[in-house]
């Protein structure tokens, strides 16, 4: 899984931070954070280091609870401020999430995404943490009732989610909103990771393309989605964290893989000629 790092969500610099060797870490501590799931890690940090005055973010890292996106904290082998008394030992892990009439209503993307942070600081560490929620070490409801009993009973339903076949689309009841747009790149390329080959266009680069950057043309389509219903934008379900801003990264692309789940298309996370018309073309079921 990607972890969406500090630079990408906006995180503010440290005013200070201390290390840890993973020699001392014993502990896996899961936390909510009693708000909205709409709450970004920025909005965090800053009530963190504001109103709390502490020198960062207190957790090491968070995950939102609907898409599942993870977000760096503080960082493996930084001390978090999560849980006095044991922030040296605990690794400290937020779903941005409260509870909801008794329930957390967390996704499976999250658990998945939890576990998923669980197993791999055990591999770092070299042996298991023990699994812990914040209730376990302080006297707080935190991480609630129903995330607390998936921790203690060994996140016993995470895992790899079961293959399905592709969703065949619906048949739509109302036409594409707006005018269409031809996809803007050249055959063959897409939009994706930075990473990737020269035909895969992030908007890192501001390349231009039919006298537009690359930007642009990337916030367009997630801009026609808003438009088709989804919730886009910073604050929002989706691209939450850095907004709309045209630069291809995590959560460009939990967007794409959900929109390409619901138009029954191949799901690659990369934004194609098909992945693009079908956005502007095809019906709002």
């Amino acid at each position: 899984m990607d972890i969406i790092s500090r630079a990408e969500w906006g995180a503010r610099p440290p005013e200070s931070r201390s290390t840890v060797p993973w020699s001392k870490r014993t502990v896996f501590m899961g936390h909510y954070s009693a708000a909205s799931a709409t709450q970004t890690p920025r909005q965090i940090q800053d009530f963190h280091m504001r109103v709390r005055n502490w020198s960062d973010i207190g957790y090491n890292f968070l995950i939102n609870s609907v898409s599942g996106l993870i977000y760096e904290g503080r960082g493996w082998t930084t001390v978090g401020a999560h849980c006095a008394g044991h922030n040296t030992e605990a690794i400290g892990v937020c779903i941005i999430g409260k509870d909801q009439k008794g329930r957390q209503d967390v996704s499976d993307a999250a658990r998945r995404a939890f576990k998923w942070l669980y197993e791999e600081a055990n591999d770092r560490k070299g042996k298991r943490l023990t699994l812990l929620g914040h209730r376990d070490r302080g006297s707080t409801e935190c991480p609630g009732d129903e995330i607390y009993s998936w921790l203690k009973a060994g996140l016993p339903i995470v895992g790899s989610p079961t293959p399905r076949p592709s969703p065949k689309p619906s048949a739509g009841t109302k036409p594409a909103p707006g005018t269409p747009v031809a996809f803007p790149l050249p055959a063959g390329w897409y939009f994706g990771p930075a990473s990737g080959p020269d035909y895969s266009v992030s908007g890192k680069h501001e390349r231009y393309f039919r006298g537009r950057t690359d930007r642009a043309w990337l916030k367009d389509w997630a801009t026609q989605l808003g438009r088709r219903g989804w919730s886009v934008g910073k604050g929002r379900r989706w691209l939450g964290g850095a907004g709309n801003d045209g630069i291809y990264g995590s959560e460009y692309r939990a967007l794409i893989l959900a929109f390409q789940d619901d138009q029954g298309l191949r799901e690659d996370g990369l934004l194609g000629v098909n992945t693009w018309n079908a956005a502007f073309r095809n019906p709002v079921s």
